[in-house]
């Protein structure tokens, strides 16, 4: 058997399923650019029902999804050196698969890593509802030295419906990316931000740097780069 010292890295993925494709193309796409040849990263990917998890949060009962997910995670014991939970607002229940013993990369650190790496000090957040208006995710920006604002009530909740009601189902729409921009031009004219996060990593499929001028921080890049990297620190 060939023994390497890549980490390998445990995906709870499908929520939804179209951004976990993107996680495993960009982390097998950066170990390949670092390592070369025929390399690509050691995954194991446990795809969830995303419906079943839908169906949970709009009921907003944290505590069951939390048991959920540390279920699905509990297989990866013994099996996989960290996790990703790919899904910005799952991370609202992270600290129960850490009090399991699972060793987490936390999507919130990552991309307030890039964001302190670009120098900026005021970001918009775009994401659920639950990610938006909640503090499990603004707080940890905040102790990395990191201001975030989110859109208004009216905006927040139509953010909300077209990540369940769209993009969870592949559905990309031209009128929803205009909203997408309108709602960032607002932040950043009226809230003086720097930045935006893309806090779904579902957004991205929908809006892309090259649609503004305004720096956007891929939740879901900075993740799944981040996880490569971690994945070959110790390659030799």
């Amino acid at each position: 058997m060939c023994e390497t010292k890549m980490l390998k890295i445990g995906l709870l993925g499908g929520m939804a399923w179209p951004s976990t494709l993107e996680y495993y193309r960009i982390i097998n796409e950066t170990v390949n650019l670092s390592l070369g040849g025929t390399h690509s990263a050691e995954i194991l990917l446990d795809s969830l029902d995303m419906a079943v998890i839908e169906a949970i949060q709009q009921q907003e009962k944290w505590d069951e999804l939390g048991a959920y997910l540390r279920y699905h995670a509990d297989v990866f014991l013994r099996e996989v050196d960290f996790i990703l939970i790919c899904s910005n607002t799952m991370h609202k229940v992270a600290e129960t698969l850490e009090v399991g013993g699972h060793k987490i990369l936390h999507i919130a650190d990552t991309v307030g890593t890039a964001i302190q790496n670009a120098g900026l000090k005021k970001v918009g957040l775009l994401g659920t509802r639950f990610t938006m208006k909640e503090t499990f995710y603004r707080e940890r920006l905040a102790q990395m030295g990191i201001e975030t604002v989110i859109p208004s009530d009216e905006a927040c909740q139509e953010i909300d419906r077209i990540i369940f009601e769209e993009l969870c189902r592949n559905e990309i729409l031209g009128s929803s990316k205009m909203y997408f921009l309108a709602v960032i031009s607002d932040l950043v004219r009226k809230q003086g931000v720097e930045g935006i996060i893309l806090g779904c990593t579902e957004i991205p499929l929908l809006v892309m740097q090259g649609d503004t001028d305004i720096p956007l921080f891929n939740t879901l890049e900075c993740h799944a780069t981040a996880a490569a990297e971690q994945a070959i620190s110790q390659y030799v």
